[in-house]
């Protein structure tokens, strides 16, 4: 369970959702096969999500040029990451596992050395909690 700075247990606020863009591909894809934002939300969906997150397919999350793309969004309290240049044959694991930590965290900060590779290095966007634009 998460801390918060004095130490103590934090709430974890509630479930996160895993979005997946189903209309991704690669340049130079063959447009009469399969789309792979397809294929990673099948092989996601196979693999099953981990305590706390849900699996869910949109038509666009408007990142063609990092496709294939997925968004981690966990409510008002946490931040929101948009993570691109995935490939299905290879980040499932890693997609898991970081929706894992993500899903672990009251704020959605999940620390630097704890994400996995990939979403050290092929994070598209990171966008602030909804609380963050309620406050004065």
């Amino acid at each position: 369970m998460a801390e918060d700075k004095a130490g103590t247990p934090a709430s974890t606020p509630g479930p996160v959702t895993l979005t997946v863009c189903l209309t991704c591909r690669r340049d130079g894809a063959d447009p009469e096969a399969a789309r792979p934002g397809a294929i990673l939300h099948a092989a996601l969906e196979e693999a099953g999500m981990p305590e706390g997150v849900a699996l869910r397919g949109v038509e666009c999350l408007s990142s063609c040029k990092r496709g294939c793309a997925v968004a981690l969004i966990g409510g008002a309290e946490r931040w929101t990451y948009v993570y691109g240049d995935l490939d299905p044959d290879q980040h499932v694991p890693e997609i898991l596992e970081g929706a894992a930590a993500y899903a672990g965290t009251a704020d959605g900060l999940v620390p630097w050395r704890q994400r996995p590779q990939t979403f050290r290095k092929q994070s598209v966007a990171r966008i602030p909690p909804a609380k963050f634009f309620s406050e004065e």
